[in-house]
């Protein structure tokens, strides 16, 4: 029928609507941000509420409304909301990667297909639980950013191209800076960071878990600076992100705190300020 279209798609958040249905917004393959009414999903009856919380991935059915399409049916693709539920740090990682990507894709109904792969991907990595949940975070938020057009200059002088690595970042003005054209306000990351940046930005996951958790909890602080700079407001998930590497990717010598104590869980550290 006309009225009637389907997409695979990832729940990015859900409202309450009236005394039984939910608003559920969802970041899908071809028709990119999709809001549908699901309803009786808060009924205890309901044949498909568990499926359409937060971080699920599902293929759904859709009938076209006046104002909001409804949901008519829900098959589970991934149930990424289990084990990412289960774990404080995932599930704080996974609502800043689902806030961005709501962000990012402003306008419903037009196709971002490489967003929505991205948050896919993302959000797999964090429930497979097999790599560093603040990695995972960074690395989408450096791939969106990139998407969006935002990446930051990493290898290069943001302002007039001359190839690095150099000293000097500046968030306002895109990345990284020359002697030459640093700019007031440039903080100076160690080597290390940029580096960790880079290899995230390109998926080299081998030198990004080789690296300590000072470097990454800096690297962390000039993305999310970087990324909420150009959304121009906070992300409100990204405070209560907990930053704690697991033990599994720790030497025992980074456990060790550094000089002036260790950053407080959550809280984005930006080196220099």
């Amino acid at each position: 029928m006309v009225n009637l279209y389907r997409d695979t798609g990832v729940v990015l958040r859900t409202h309450k609507l009236g005394e039984a249905d939910r608003i559920v917004t969802l970041l899908t393959r071809r028709h990119g941000k999709v809001r549908a009414v699901a309803k009786g999903v808060r009924r205890t009856s309901s044949r498909f509420g568990a499926r359409l919380e937060p971080f699920g991935h599902v293929d759904v059915q859709f009938y076209t409304g006046r104002t909001l399409d409804v949901i008519t049916q829900v098959e589970t693709v991934d149930a990424f909301q289990v084990p990412l539920v289960a774990d404080y740090q995932s599930y704080t990682a996974a609502s800043a990667i689902a806030e961005t990507a709501d962000r990012l894709s402003a306008e419903e109904g037009e196709p971002v297909l490489k967003l929505y792969l991205l948050v896919v991907g993302a959000l797999r990595a964090l429930a497979d639980g097999t790599r560093d949940s603040s990695l995972v975070l960074d690395a989408f938020f450096l791939r969106a950013m990139s998407y969006a057009g935002w990446a930051p200059a990493l290898t290069e002088c943001a302002r007039c191209g001359l190839p690095g690595p150099h000293k000097a970042f500046s968030v306002a003005a895109g990345g990284s800076m020359c002697q030459d054209c640093r700019i007031a306000g440039c903080v100076h990351p160690a080597p290390e960071v940029l580096a960790l940046l880079t290899a995230l930005l390109h998926g080299e996951w081998p030198l990004a878990e080789a690296t300590l958790p000072g470097t990454r909890r800096d690297a962390s602080g000039l993305v999310a600076a970087h990324l909420q700079w150009h959304l121009e407001r906070q992300l409100r998930s990204l405070p209560l992100v907990e930053r704690r590497a697991r033990e599994t990717t720790v030497t025992p010598g980074a456990l060790l705190p550094r000089a002036g104590g260790s950053a407080t869980p959550g809280r984005q550290v930006v080196p220099g300020q």
